[in-house]
C-alpha cells in the first residue's frame, strides 16, 4: 500500500497543470492517476507543485547575527530558520555562509565555523525540516577568504560555492557613485573616511582577488564543488566564468551578460525579491525583463524565504510568456539541476516525494502541507 496518496489536486507538472491524484511509497513518487480516488488526502482543487529548491539564501546569517555586533546560538539561529524555510515551501535549501574578513564584519573565523558545523551536527541528527547543504560565498578581496573555504570546502554538506567581489566600483557597484549613496551614510563616514575606505578596499583586491580565486578553483575542483559566478556585469565577467567551469551565473547585473551566460550554458539566476517588488532594490536589471527575454533560468529568495513561492505564481502575471509550470520549474527543477541534485525538483514517477500544498486566496499562495521525502514536514 502507498504511504500517502493525494487526490483531488491541481499538480503541476514540468509542463502542464493537471487534475489527478498522486501516490507516494518509500519517500518516492510511485503513481498518478488522472482524476479523482476514493482514499487519501483531498485537496480540494488545491496546488500540488515540487518543493521549492533554493540556492542562495543569507537568512540563516540573518537569524545568526540579528543585530550589529549581536551573534545567537548557531543551532538555535539554524532551527529558527528552517522552520521559516520550510514553511515557505522549500524543502532543499543551500544556505550561504560568508568567507572572508573585512573591516566593516571584523574577523569571521569563528562565525564561519559555528555556522557550517550548526548545519552539518543538525543534518547528522534529523534536526531540520528542509534537507541543507552550504553554499560557501568567497568574498575575494579579503586576506583570509581561501583559509576559511580550505577549512571547510570537503565537508559532505558543502556543495556549492560562489566567487564574489564587493569591491566599490566593481560588478554590483559598477560606479562609485552607487556604492557611496548605498553605503556612505549606512556605515556613517565622512567624505574623507569614506574616500580612504574605498582605496583600501580596492588594493585588497588587487591584492588578494586573483590569488584567492585560483587557489578556490583549484581545490574546489578537487572536492568536487558546484562553482557560482556573482553580479556578472559584463561579457568578460561571464567570459571568465566560463573559462573557470562555473555553471550558474548569480544575479547579473546587466541584459548583455545574463544572455551571454544563458547562451553559454551557465543558469541564470535572480533574485524572487526582484520579482515581488518589480526591480532590483539597487537599481541593476529587473529579473522580469530577463524572463521577458527568455534568458532566466533559477529563482533565488536570497533574504525574505517566502519570496520564492510567491514569486513562482507572480512570475507568469508578470509576463505573459511566462506560463505557471514554466515559472515553477525555476524554483524546483532548474535549481535543482543547477545544483546537481537530479533525485528531485519534479512531480514524477521515481523521485522524491519533496511536495507542497498551495491554495491560492486572493492571488497570493498560502503553504498548506509540506511534504520531504514523503514525510510530513509543516
Amino acid at each position: 500500500m502507498p504511504d500517502l496518496v493525494i487526490t483531488n489536486a491541481k499538480i503541476v507538472l514540468g509542463d502542464e497543470v493537471i487534475d489527478a491524484s498522486l501516490s507516494v511509497k518509500d519517500g518516492m513518487i510511485a503513481d498518478f492517476d488522472h482524476g479523482r480516488v476514493s482514499h487519501g488526502e483531498d485537496f480540494g482543487g488545491d496546488y500540488l507543485i515540487p518543493g521549492l529548491v533554493e540556492l542562495h539564501t543569507d537568512h540563516f546569517e540573518n537569524h545568526y547575527r540579528p543585530r550589529p555586533g549581536v551573534t545567537w546560538n548557531a543551532m538555535a539561529a539554524l532551527q529558527s530558520h528552517d522552520a521559516q524555510i520550510a514553511g515557505a515551501g522549500i524543502t532543499t535549501v543551500f544556505d550561504a555562509v560568508r568567507l572572508g574578513s573585512d573591516p566593516e564584519v571584523g574577523d569571521i573565523s569563528e562565525d564561519v565555523a559555528a555556522q557550517v558545523g550548526a548545519i552539518e551536527t543538525a543534518s547528522g541528527e534529523d534536526r531540520l525540516r528542509a534537507q541543507h547543504f552550504v553554499h560557501l560565498r568567497c568574498e575575494l578581496p579579503t586576506s583570509d577568504c581561501y583559509d576559511h573555504f580550505a577549512a571547510h570546502c570537503a565537508l559532505p554538506v558543502v556543495k556549492l560555492a560562489s566567487m564574489m567581489d564587493h569591491t566599490p566600483g566593481a560588478r554590483q557597484y559598477t560606479t562609485l557613485e552607487h556604492y557611496v549613496a548605498y553605503y556612505q551614510k549606512r556605515m556613517r563616514l565622512s567624505d574623507a573616511e569614506m574616500a580612504a575606505f574605498i582605496r583600501d578596499r580596492q588594493a585588497e583586491q588587487v591584492k588578494y582577488s586573483d590569488v584567492n580565486r585560483l587557489a578556490i578553483l583549484t581545490r574546489g575542483r578537487e572536492v568536487g564543488l558546484a562553482f557560482a559566478s556573482h553580479d556578472d556585469a559584463t561579457v568578460a565577467h561571464v567570459d571568465e566564468a566560463r573559462r573557470d567551469g562555473v555553471v550558474i551565473a548569480e544575479f547579473p547585473t546587466t541584459l548583455d551578460a545574463a544572455k551571454a551566460a544563458h547562451s553559454g550554458g551557465l543558469a541564470v539566476l535572480m533574485g524572487a525579491p526582484n520579482v515581488v517588488r518589480g526591480a532590483s532594490h539597487n537599481g541593476n536589471i529587473s529579473a522580469s525583463d530577463l524572463a521577458r527575454e527568455g534568458v532566466l533560468d533559477v529563482l533565488s529568495s536570497d533574504y525574505v524565504p517566502f519570496a520564492l513561492l510567491l514569486a513562482g505564481f507572480l512570475l507568469p502575471e508578470r509576463v505573459e510568456s511566462i506560463t505557471l509550470p514554466q515559472a515553477i520549474r525555476t524554483v524546483t527543477s532548474n535549481p535543482a539541476r543547477a545544483a546537481r541534485l537530479d533525485d528531485r525538483g519534479e512531480i514524477a514517477i521515481g523521485k522524491r516525494a519533496d511536495l507542497v500544498r498551495v491554495r491560492l486566496v486572493n492571488g497570493t499562495p498560502v503553504v498548506r502541507s509540506v511534504w520531504r521525502e514523503g514525510q510530513r514536514v509543516n
